[in-house]
């Protein structure tokens, strides 16, 4: 009983830097999206989704919610093609992940600012899968509101 209590503190006194090396990794892959929207890179922000990729919005209405959906391409495009003169820059407030294998989630709460003017705030909730080139974004659904923010 005693060897397996010292063999249990062992190996999870090990697995915590490992949980907390691997949400640091999936942390820099949503941080580096984020980076290449604010420089208009879309070599930064391709490569953080999965080539399957799934982006939605959640669109308030009055008698309920729906959702918008755009291609991960079009928001490459998007960001490719924002004028010189225009920063979009997302301020992630807090990070928020669970990791159970090769899936993580991310609960990403933010405030959006275009030229250093507040636009909206809400929440990002990312769906990621670990491929063999690392962290892979496959799902993004974000609210969006004006009011209610910090």
């Amino acid at each position: 009983m005693k060897k397996f209590l010292v063999f249990f503190i062992l190996t999870s006194a090990l697995a915590l830097p490992l949980k907390a090396q691997e949400e640091k990794l999936v942390e820099e892959v949503i941080s580096t999206l984020f980076v290449g929207m604010k420089t208009k890179n879309p070599d930064l922000v391709k490569p953080a989704f999965h080539p399957e990729a799934i982006m939605q919005t959640v669109i308030a209405g009055e008698s309920g919610a729906t959702l918008g959906s755009n291609s991960v391409q079009d928001f490459i495009n998007r960001i490719a093609t924002t004028p010189d003169n225009t920063v979009l820059d997302e301020k992630i407030l807090e990070y928020q992940i669970k990791i159970d294998g090769q899936m993580a989630s991310a609960w990403t709460p933010y405030e959006f600012y275009v030229n250093d003017t507040f636009s909206h705030c809400g929440v990002n909730s990312f769906q990621l899968i670990k491929t063999p080139e690392g962290w892979k974004i496959t799902y993004i659904i974000d609210t969006r509101r004006k009011e209610g923010c910090r």
